[in-house]
């Protein structure tokens, strides 16, 4: 298949990679830049760094208290993350291999309400919170997601000539970002047309309230699955 895979750089190329590796071919379309915020920390005694997104642990990757940070032990969602994680310095890393609940499951197993607060190195907008997770948390956002305004030019020209035949989504503001640019470039209805795969139906929501028909989802929230769920060229 020709599919454009719409996630921020780092990620997208992972997963270009492993799509191309299927025989399909791929291009690569950022419609999130992620940018650094420069958050300051508390001061106060932590227990753990909690991590849903690898662009935490790479946006804190020069932050002036990396160091005190990294020292502290790291859980995540996912493997991805942990990768990012242990890549930015952290030495102790547990994953819950899973969704935002599987993870709060495994705070709640480590940590009690007594416990130092836990600091959640967070993204500016996040579909998901670890607030009720029950364990004491601090959130300090550590990024941000910019939308993009306008698809790259080649990327248009592909669409106009229909020369895609499906689009991989990994976030619902990639998603929303994936039509806001096809109605600038005035390529609503072919954008439409394509097969969407969506990380999860959450995901989909905008894709399906703006009339596309063939939409596929994940049987589980994570880029193996959406990997699956394309299947071999």
């Amino acid at each position: 298949m020709r599919l454009l895979v719409t996630r921020p750089q780092h990620d997208g190329e992972r997963t270009a990679a492993r799509l191309r590796a299927r025989g399909h071919e791929v291009t690569l379309a950022p419609l999130l830049r992620i940018d650094a915020v420069d958050v300051e920390l508390p001061r106060e005694p932590l227990s753990a760094v909690v991590m849903t997104s690898g662009n935490a642990a790479r946006a804190i990757a020069r932050h002036p208290r990396r160091d005190a940070l990294t020292a502290l032990p790291a859980f995540t969602v996912g493997r991805h993350t942990a990768e990012a994680a242990r890549a930015a310095g952290f030495r102790a890393v547990e994953c819950a291999d899973g969704d935002t609940d599987d993870l709060a499951a495994l705070l709640r197993a480590r940590f009690t309400e007594q416990s130092a607060p836990l600091l959640y190195l967070a993204g500016e907008d996040r579909a998901g919170d670890l607030a009720a997770s029950g364990v004491p948390l601090l959130t300090a956002v550590a990024y941000r997601a910019v939308k993009v305004e306008r698809f790259a030019p080649d990327v248009a020209v592909a669409l106009a000539q229909g020369a895609l035949d499906g689009v991989l989504h990994f976030s619902r503001r990639s998603a929303q970002a994936y039509l806001d640019c096809a109605a600038r470039a005035g390529t609503h209805e072919r954008a439409l047309a394509l097969v969407h795969f969506c990380l999860s139906r959450q995901v989909s929501q905008p894709l399906a309230a703006a009339g596309a028909a063939a939409i596929r989802l994940a049987p589980r929230p994570d880029e193996a699955a959406m990997i699956e769920l394309v299947g071999p060229a």
